[in-house]
């Protein structure tokens, strides 16, 4: 899409994503990983906040059917499926990551009525595992219908490719690791050889420092 590399600059210059082969960062899975994505840092920068919004709403509205509700994902989602749903003068609700642990012990906060068709807002993909979580949510206890998750950025990390597939729906990510490495190399933020070793590792995650 024409606004990849303008959003994979935004997280660049704003600091939201951090490249480092050594030393790596890590994951909360325990992964080591030469990328450390934090989209919150792009709230603070209304600029970037704004076309960010402009390009979650344009890629909505391309999709095949227009949504009924505006989903976000607990917590860095929020904000972002808010904004969403607001400009598009739809409702809103958003999933937990778990249950609350009083009252209706619900994962959904919201008003969200069955059988509505329902469009995911997520802040990043990388194994795809909270996404299709909170698909399932959204499909089992709030009777929705989910074809499509809109994201910010995805590390194209093939476990994710094979979730989408397995749930049955279609990940729109608006930037992704090929178009941030792009945009590195071509502003000389990072080496050729930094960047061949940063999609050594998203072709194997969990063996590329093991």
């Amino acid at each position: 899409m024409l606004h990849s590399s303008r959003i994979a600059a935004f997280l660049l210059d704003i600091g939201a994503v951090r490249l480092s082969v050594d030393p790596p960062f890590t994951w909360t899975s325990g992964i080591k990983s030469p990328i450390y994505c934090d989209n919150r840092m792009l709230y603070s920068h209304p600029a970037a906040r704004t076309e960010i919004v402009d390009a979650l709403v344009a890629t909505v509205n391309t999709l095949s059917k227009k949504p009924d509700v505006i989903a976000g994902t607990a917590t860095a989602a929020i904000g972002w499926g808010a904004l969403v749903a607001d400009r598009m003068q739809l409702p809103f609700v958003y999933v937990r990551s778990k249950p609350k642990e009083h009252g209706a012990k619900k994962r959904i906060e919201g008003d969200l009525k069955p059988d509505r068709h329902i469009v995911l807002i997520e802040d990043l993909i990388s194994t795809g595992g909270s996404s299709i979580d909170a698909v399932e949510a959204l499909r089992e206890e709030g009777k929705g219908i989910v074809t499509d998750v809109v994201a910010l950025f995805t590390y194209e990390l093939s476990a994710a490719a094979e979730k989408e597939s397995a749930a049955q729906i279609t990940f729109h990510p608006l930037s992704s690791l090929s178009a941030l490495l792009q945009t590195a190399r071509e502003h000389d933020r990072i080496t050729e050889d930094d960047s061949a070793e940063i999609r050594r590792f998203a072709k194997d995650p969990k063996g590329w420092r093991v």
